[in-house]
Order: structure tokens, then sequence, then C-alpha cells
């Protein structure tokens, strides 16, 4: 009984809680380092292989101990991992380089364009008669040029569509001409079958068309079209003065 109160006196409160947490230094003790190293590296190894089947990703290891000895895990092959290493950061290397080239490119190119933005915006004030006071006599005798070709071009352009339009309106004068003549030889044939129907036995009852009078461009007289007086006005009331 007294050995056994004696050992629980040894046991310090972090073996009585649980495994306490060790300071993370080189060992001193050349022998506990040589077992550490043993259960560590058996460790290491074993998760090595667990990460490997359990997440389908390739797994390479290589571990030098202090007396140089190799130990390596690997579940493709050690060579082929290292070789892929090697070429995934020289890629990334030149990706890194390559994007760094892009965005010095990208700002130099946003820089021209704010330029040429500003220069455009600076013309075309230019062009409505402002911002005028930094010109020198040679750069308004250039503007003035500019404005003038461009006021010839505007005409010429209006010109153009002006004669557009009227050539369009003569094609469709020249429709409607031909339509009246279409018009009268159908009203002409009309008459003319009316005439022959007014000859024929028995057709007293009815009148001969008077034919319409045109006029030079072919058109009906407004003037050939009278009332007729043939409906009785008896009962229209008389107008009276009051």
């Amino acid at each position: 009984m007294e050995f056994q109160s004696d050992q629980s006196r040894e046991i310090s409160p972090q073996r009585k809680n649980g495994r306490g947490k060790i300071k993370i230094k080189r060992i001193e003790n050349t022998t506990n380092r040589q077992v550490t190293f043993c259960k560590r590296r058996n460790g290491l190894l074993k998760k090595a292989y667990e990460l490997s089947v359990l997440c389908d990703a390739e797994v390479a290891l290589v571990v030098f101990s202090t007396r140089g000895r190799l130990y390596e895990y690997a579940n493709n092959s050690v060579k082929e991992t290292i070789e892929r290493y090697k070429k995934a950061s020289s890629d990334s290397s030149n990706n890194s380089s390559i994007s760094e080239a892009n965005t010095q490119y990208y700002q130099q190119e946003a820089s021209k364009l704010r330029a040429q933005i500003t220069k455009l915006q600076n013309e075309t004030r230019n062009m409505l008669g402002e911002s005028l006071g930094n010109l020198q006599v040679r750069d308004l005798k250039n503007l003035e040029t500019k404005v003038e070709n461009g006021i010839r071009r505007i005409r010429s352009k209006k010109n153009e569509l002006l004669f557009a339009e009227i050539e369009y309106m003569q094609k469709r004068e020249m429709e409607l001409h031909h339509n009246n003549q279409y018009l009268r030889a159908k009203i002409a044939e009309t008459e003319r079958v009316h005439q022959h129907m007014n000859l024929m036995p028995g057709s007293s009852d009815f009148e001969l068309v008077q034919p319409q009078a045109f006029d030079a461009r072919n058109y009906f007289e407004i003037n050939g079209l009278q009332p007729n007086d043939d409906y009785s006005r008896q009962d229209q009331p008389p107008l009276q003065l009051v």
C-alpha cells in the first residue's frame, strides 16, 4: 500500500489529464532520438499510405536519417512524382511571369486608350468652336480646313439624298400617269358598251351617257361634275326674314 501511494505521488498532473503537450525541439539523448525517429517514421509512412488510398492522391515520401539512410514511399514512382513536381513548379513560375507581363501590357494599353480618348474629346470641342485658347495659328488653319471639308461632305450627302428623293417622286408621277391613262381607257370602254346597249332594239328606257371632259393632264374636270336638279325642292322651307 505504501508502494502504490508513492507511485501515485510521482505521477505528474499532465499524466493524470492525459498525454501532455511535448515541446518540438531536438532530442539530445541519442537513444531517445533514434526511438522517436523510428516511431514517427513509421507513422508518417502509414499516413502517406492512407492518404494515397483514401483520397486517390499521388504521394511520394522521401526521408533521410541522421546516418544517411534512405526511407521512401510512393504509390506510383518517386522519380515520376518528382519530375511531375518539377514540371508543375516550373509551369507555375512561368504562369506567374506571364500574368505579370500581361498585367503590364494591359496597363500600357489602358494608358494609351485614355490618352486617345482625351485627344478625341479635345478635337471634338475644337470642332464645336470650344477650348480654342491653347491653339496656335497653324492649328486654327488646320481646324478650319477640317471644318470646311466636313461641311462640303455634308452638303454633298444632302444633295445626294435630295436627288434620290426627286427621282423617286418622278417615278411615282409616271406611275400615277400610267394608272390615270389605264382608268381613262376603262371608262371609255364602259361608255362604248353603254352606247352599244342604247342602240339595241327595246332600249328606249336607257339614256345616253355623255362622255366626261378631261383637262390637259388627262384628269377629270371639276366643273364637269354638275349638280343634279332632277330632285324636287318643294320640301325645302322658304327663308323668312324675322
